[in-house]
């Protein structure tokens, strides 16, 4: 059962900002500001204005933590506080840690990089030079650390890699732990920064981001005819996730229900999708038969949606090909039109977003949707949210290296959002 929700994302920070965002329509994307936007192709980002000492950090957190450690600080302490948790008095070899991210500190690596080599112009740098902390920056592990430390977890700590369904990934592995008796409570959620040059320049080289730098609000169109890409972002979510019987006990307020989860791999090419989606198809049918519903119970399924023009041929074919006819019915949207694609980070994101379609009955839109694509023809719930209760979502991501994930989520049982 999710039971607290922390989010740092583009738009505004915390949950309730990111939420007002969503159902409002509007979108976080902008010029490049944290890095010189000058020299590449794409030169739109969705960017979070995020002020450690203002979050609570202590000025060495600040100093020595990557940035995207620092988003999954800040979103830990959220959802643990908004859960009413008291980790303190927890068995802390019960609570375990599931981060997911996709580039870990890539941010801090490239910025000492250039710092020791004169911005790439010498081959041998000095060693010496680099910061302190250099070995926690390759280390994608390190953030999982500072996460149990932050939380006192002693159980299972796990950073799980998985490209951009990362963040689907390491909640579903958190589920799991829960499920499987190997932990009560799990922090779980998934954390990226990858406003760097390095990675800006590694999207532009294969051409998957937008180009629309002249009109950056409307540069991220997921479903659109004349989408280009998608829009970079960064962000964090994070997640308290624990046994029902002990939510209900103390009487927290529960979200969602975690029904199901699977993965698989397309085995096909690192960053191509196949047209007949029928890897992500196998994912969502084995979600749903974990969850024990089938294509008539879904409500909503928020997409992968990330505005390139194979991702969202290749996803709708997929809803078609696992749902049948009924994918004709069931709203899908992306939230990536809106606060752009944050890599590993994103899947928890778009969890957050569907645990919050739960408990307010509403849909977010799919932004910048203007003009139907023929090969991309169901219900993208364009521009305008849309109210309607929400009982089980779907939520699939798609990720370099041939990922397809898929997760479940239901409204919990009634007797468990006693406040």
């Amino acid at each position: 059962m999710i039971t607290g929700i922390g989010v740092r994302a583009p738009g505004g920070v915390g949950t309730e900002a990111f939420w007002r965002l969503l159902v409002s329509g509007r979108t976080a994307t902008r010029t490049m500001s944290l890095i010189d936007p000058a020299p590449f192709r794409s030169r739109v980002a969705a960017e979070i204005d995020f002020d450690p000492a203002a979050e609570g950090l202590s000025p060495a957190q600040a100093a020595t933590c990557d940035r995207a450690t620092q988003l999954a600080i800040a979103a830990t302490r959220e959802a643990v506080a908004g859960s009413g948790l008291d980790t303190g008095r927890q068995d802390p070899a019960r609570v375990g840690v599931s981060i997911g991210t996709a580039v870990g500190c890539t941010a801090s690596l490239d910025q000492d990089y250039q710092r020791v080599s004169d911005y790439g112009s010498h081959w041998l740098v000095d060693h010496t030079a680099t910061a302190a902390q250099v070995f926690d920056y390759f280390v994608p592990s390190s953030i999982g650390r500072d996460v149990a430390w932050e939380t006192g977890a002693e159980g299972p700590v796990t950073v799980i890699s998985t490209g951009c369904t990362s963040g689907l990934d390491a909640v579903g592995y958190g589920a799991g732990l829960i499920r499987d008796g190997r932990a009560d409570v799990v922090v779980c959620g998934a954390t990226d920064a990858p406003i760097s040059p390095i990675t800006v320049a590694c999207f532009d080289a294969i051409k998957a981001t937008s180009a629309n730098n002249g009109d950056p609000e409307h540069a991220s169109r997921p479903f659109d005819r004349n989408r280009d890409g998608f829009v970079l972002g960064e962000g964090a979510a994070v997640f308290v996730v624990e046994e029902l019987a002990a939510a209900y006990r103390r009487r927290a307020r529960v979200y969602a229900e975690v029904r199901g989860f699977a993965t698989r791999s397309n085995a096909y090419h690192m960053t191509g999708l196949t047209r007949h989606g029928r890897e992500m198809a196998e994912a969502i049918r084995a979600a749903m038969r974990q969850a024990r519903r089938d294509g008539a119970d879904l409500d909503y399924i928020n997409a992968h949606g990330s505005g390139t023009r194979q991702n969202d041929r290749h996803e709708t074919a997929a809803f078609k090909r696992s749902l049948g006819r009924r994918a004709y019915e069931v709203p899908v949207s992306s939230i990536k039109s809106m606060i752009g694609h944050s890599l590993g980070a994103i899947g928890s994101l778009e969890l957050a977003a569907c645990a919050l379609a739960i408990e307010y009955g509403v849909i977010p839109p799919t932004a910048n949707y203007e003009e139907p694509d023929p090969e991309c023809d169901l219900d993208y719930v364009p521009n305008v949210a849309r109210e309607q209760r929400v009982d089980t979502v779907l939520s699939v991501g798609s990720g370099f290296g041939g990922f397809q994930s898929a997760a479940v989520l239901g409204r919990p049982p009634a007797k468990a959002v006693a406040r």
